[in-house]
């Protein structure tokens, strides 16, 4: 079966689940792409390698690289591989120098190694003809709303305008031991947006 390509096109908070997020890839030689509903530990993980935050202590996918790494392990490719009952199964194409290993995972969890290990994620056209919608534009929110809206908590504009650089690299360090990691990106972008201009 010929495999598809896919890239990660958008991340954000699902407007039909509560508490989860939609991960969206694309078809990298197409319009067609590919939502996934996953929890909010496994957006964050993959929001925050995107962004190249560097948390405090290492995340779980963090451990898991590391780990495979000390052994020699690489993540060749992840293959989204079957759909059952609106549920979407995913395995890690690994290989330690010797032999490749298929390693079963949810998807959310193969998606987030697939960053941290820079490897191509592909499925087959039978998914994306059964689960895959075609976008004309782009109308999708980019890895800036982790966080699920909550109408009873006062709104933060994240405006740090008012703060000088050397207030925004505490705020900055405080975010990240927090792992308040949307607050950081702001907080890192504010700080981007001054040495630029």
């Amino acid at each position: 079966m010929k495999k598809i390509k896919l890239d990660i096109i958008g991340l954000s908070y699902s407007q039909t689940q509560s508490g989860a997020y939609a991960l969206v890839l694309g078809e990298v030689s197409g319009r067609r792409r590919l939502p996934i509903i996953i929890g909010g530990f496994e957006a964050q993980a993959i929001a925050i390698e995107i962004e190249k935050m560097t948390p405090s202590r290492p995340l779980t996918h963090d451990l898991f690289k590391s780990f495979a790494e000390a052994y020699h392990i690489n993540i060749q490719e992840v293959i989204i591989y079957n759909l059952v009952d609106g549920i979407f199964y995913s395995k890690l194409i690994c290989n330690d120098g010797k032999k490749n290993m298929e390693i079963d995972a949810r998807t959310s969890d193969a998606i987030a190694l697939a960053v941290r290990f820079e490897c191509p994620i592909y499925t087959y056209e039978f998914i994306l003809a059964s689960a895959g919608i075609v976008i004309e534009g782009n109308d999708f929110v980019f890895l800036d709303n982790i966080e699920p809206a909550d109408e009873s908590k006062p709104k933060v504009s994240g405006n740090y305008t008012s703060f000088s650089i050397e207030e925004l690299q505490t705020k900055l360090q405080e975010a990240l031991s927090e792992e308040a990691y949307e607050k950081a990106a702001r907080i890192r972008d504010e700080i981007s947006k001054r040495k630029t201009s």
